[in-house]
C-alpha cells in the first residue's frame, strides 16, 4: 500500500523504471462532499489493498474550467482542500488536485502530495513555476492543443524551479470542435526523452461541449485507451470514477462508474504483468 511517506522512494523508482507496477491516480472529478469523497477514497483503497495497487487518491477542490457559468464548480477552495486531508490522514494515502493559479500552487500544496497543473495551463510558465517552487511532485496534464514537443518544454520549466518529480499525463487532443483523439506517438516520444508518461483514460474519452452545456464523452473506450497505453509503455494510469456518474455535477459521460473498478484493474494489472518483458524492449529500443 502506497503512503504519503513512501510516496517519493516509489516514484523514484517510477521516473529510474525499475518499478514493478504502474502508479495508479484515480478518484472523482471534484469534491462533491465529505462523505461522499471519503466513501470513494475507502472504495479505492480497500482495491488498491486487494490488488497490490499503489493508489494515489485524486480530486479536484474547483473545478475552474467549465462550459456554461452557471455549472458546479465547488464547494469552496478551503473546505475541499480540508476534506482531502482529511482522506489523507484518515487513510494514509497520498492525495493529487489541480490548482489553477500561480497564487493557488502554495496554498493548495499544503494539504496534498502531489500538485496538478490543468491541461488548459500547460504552456502558463508562472504557473508551473509556482508549482515546482512548493516542493511538491508536479503532473503537468498534455494540453488538447499540445503535441509532445510543448510538454517537452513544460517539462523542463518545471525541473528549472525545482521540481524533482516530473510527470505529464496524456488526455488526447483536439480532433475538430467537440471530440479527441489519442495520438500514442505522443506518449512513445515523450518517455524517448526520459520523461516518465502516466495515462488519463477517462479525460481522452471526453468530447468537450458535445453536450451543449456541458461536455459528453464516451466512458466505454476508457478500458481500451488504457490497455493501448499499458500495451506500448507507460509509468501510470489515471481515471476518473464515480459511484453514479450519470448524476455527477462534473465530468459523468467520461467517469467509470465504481462498481467497475476492481474488475478493470484486475485486469490492468494482470496485462501489466504478462507483457513486462515486452515494455522493457520498448524502453530499450525506442530511441
Amino acid at each position: 500500500m502506497l503512503t504519503p511517506s513512501s510516496l517519493h522512494k516509489f516514484l523514484d523508482k517510477v521516473i529510474a523504471r525499475t518499478s514493478e507496477i504502474f502508479l495508479w491516480i484515480a478518484g472523482p472529478c471534484v469534491v462533491e462532499s465529505e462523505t461522499l469523497t471519503l466513501s470513494i477514497a475507502e472504495e479505492l483503497a480497500n482495491i488498491a489493498i486487494k490488488l497490490d495497487l499503489p493508489l494515489v487518491f485524486k480530486a479536484s477542490y474547483r473545478k475552474a474550467n467549465r462550459t456554461r457559468p452557471d455549472s458546479f464548480t465547488g464547494i469552496g477552495d478551503a473546505r475541499a482542500l480540508e476534506i482531502l486531508a482529511s482522506v489523507r490522514e484518515k487513510l494514509n494515502i497520498p492525495v493529487l488536485t489541480d490548482f489553477h493559479s500561480a497564487t493557488e500552487a502554495h496554498f493548495a500544496a499544503q494539504f496534498v502530495d502531489i500538485l496538478q497543473v490543468p491541461a488548459f495551463l500547460c504552456r502558463q510558465t508562472d504557473v508551473i513555476e509556482a508549482g515546482a517552487r512548493t516542493g511538491k511532485p508536479l503532473n503537468l496534464k498534455k494540453g488538447q492543443f499540445a503535441s509532445w514537443v510543448t510538454m517537452k518544454f513544460a517539462v523542463e520549466k518545471a525541473k528549472g524551479g525545482g521540481a524533482k518529480y516530473v510527470f505529464v499525463t496524456e488526455r488526447g487532443t483536439f480532433f475538430g470542435y467537440q471530440d479527441l483523439i489519442v495520438d500514442f506517438r505522443n506518449i512513445a516520444w515523450l518517455r524517448s526523452q526520459n520523461i516518465p508518461v502516466i495515462m488519463d483514460c477517462t479525460h481522452a474519452t471526453q468530447q468537450p461541449g458535445a453536450l451543449g452545456g456541458s461536455s459528453g464523452g464516451l466512458r466505454e473506450m476508457a478500458e481500451l485507451y488504457a490497455r493501448c497505453a499499458i500495451s506500448i509503455g507507460i509509468e501510470g494510469i489515471f481515471m476518473e470514477v464515480h459511484p453514479d456518474p450519470d448524476n455527477a455535477p462534473s465530468d459523468g459521460p467520461n467517469m467509470i462508474p465504481l462498481k467497475n473498478v476492481y474488475e478493470l484493474m484486475n485486469k490492468l494489472k494482470t496485462m501489466y504483468s504478462l507483457i513486462k518483458e515486452s515494455i522493457g524492449f520498448f524502453q530499450t529500443h525506442q530511441q
